[in-house]
């Protein structure tokens, strides 16, 4: 996959479906407009409902298991990048948090 430009928004959310696909507390995604994104490779789609009642299609590596990036039925014109697939500790810091509701008592995140 291969990204081009800096992302439209990074976001950290604490729903309860991000915490059980990542096996975390939290998951965090760069959104990138589709036309910035180029997917290759082979991918396993997992497809399930989101609390606003659109679609999500989750997109995973099918060697390691790893989530990759999701398309969100919503927002048809971006696409969902889990962070920890660029393996930059220099990217971008969340921007945005989501489902806060849900957030583990412990867990303490700055947001940019």
């Amino acid at each position: 996959m291969i990204c081009r430009g800096e992302p439209a928004l990074v976001s950290l959310c604490h729903c309860r479906e991000c915490q059980r696909r990542t096996g975390s507390t939290y998951g965090i995604a760069a959104f990138f407009p589709r036309p910035e994104v180029k997917i290759s490779g082979a991918a396993t789609a997992y497809c399930r409902q989101a609390d606003s009642g659109f679609d999500v299609t989750l997109h995973f590596c099918p060697r390691c298991g790893s989530t990759v990036f999701w398309e969100a039925a919503r927002k048809p014109e971006m696409i969902a990048v889990a962070v920890g697939a660029f393996a930059d500790p220099e990217f971008p810091a969340p921007g945005k948090q989501v489902y806060s509701q849900h957030r583990h008592l412990w867990v303490a995140v700055p947001v940019a």
